[in-house]
């Protein structure tokens, strides 16, 4: 046979074999499964985050929000009777408060390259789009939209800090200790970027984000030696409008076996 000939057989056959190989989709990609259920374990910020604080407390010495003027003169002009007669008793349940929002979170691939995010407080729904770009003609919505990527952990480095109780309840405790890095490896970690949002509260007593606020967040999965599973979610909020600095917090989630406590409820103004 000719060289000739024999080039252009392995040609084809490398064809066929690119052919067959599956897409290289996000879920495939994955290099941890956020899947599941999940319950919010509150180990810091407990007046903020399981009771509504009182109007115009947005933190001053213990957990500050870095409000501007303007931040703080719509934080003391809050009125959830007007959130209320407005149709908007969802403020602080958007994109850019959510997560902080005491309750249960279900994770599952709506397709191969979109994650989604259930909550049964408020009964919302974040999509997660990976692959997506920002566009200016994408409309404003309580959750924005979100573009999603798979960031590798830096090489020698471990999983954040994780722990606490078991239960079915929101869980309150100190922080939880240390993680023993050499047991608790992050396989990596989900970076999700949230713009084009309606404007929202960051706590539920009116503390605000407006429609150019920008939420940046990390998420990582652990596995504990004890067969528990974690999920942490480190979120950065920018706000030219109402913040002078961005607004950093976390956000703990324990992995339950099925969907045991899930009980999907309306927002909630007060």
């Amino acid at each position: 046979m000719k060289t000739s000939g024999i080039i252009l057989i392995l040609i084809a056959l490398a064809r066929g074999m690119f052919a067959q190989a599956p897409a290289q989709t996000a879920k495939r990609q994955a290099p941890e499964d956020l899947t599941g259920y999940w319950v919010s374990v509150v180990t810091e910020g407990w007046r903020y985050r399981m009771i509504t604080p009182p109007k115009g407390d947005y933190g001053t010495g213990t957990w500050p929000v870095p409000l501007n003027a303007e931040g703080i003169r719509v934080t003391n002009a809050w009125d959830p009777a007007k959130d209320e007669a407005a149709g908007e008793a969802c403020r602080a349940y958007g994109g850019g408060g959510i997560m902080r929002i005491p309750g249960r979170v279900h994770i599952t691939w709506q397709d191969d390259n979109t994650l989604k995010v259930e909550f049964d407080a408020g009964t919302q729904t974040r999509l997660f789009h990976f692959g997506g770009t920002l566009r200016a003609d994408i409309a404003s919505s309580l959750e924005g939209y979100s573009v999603a990527t798979w960031e590798a952990p830096p090489p020698g480095r471990g999983a954040p800090a994780g722990g606490g109780g078991g239960g079915t309840g929101f869980e309150v405790s100190g922080m939880p200790p240390p993680v023993n890095e050499s047991q608790n490896q992050r396989a990596g970690t989900l970076k999700v970027v949230t713009t084009h949002l309606k404007p929202g509260y960051l706590r539920k007593n009116g503390v605000p984000y407006s429609a150019n606020a920008t939420v940046t967040e990390y998420l990582n999965r652990t596995n504990e030696p004890n067969g528990d599973s974690w999920l942490f979610d480190t979120t950065i909020v920018e706000d030219p409008t109402y913040l002078q600095g961005p607004f950093i917090t976390s956000e703990n989630f324990k992995h339950q076996a099925d969907n045991t406590g899930w009980n999907p409820s309306a927002c909630d103004a007060r």
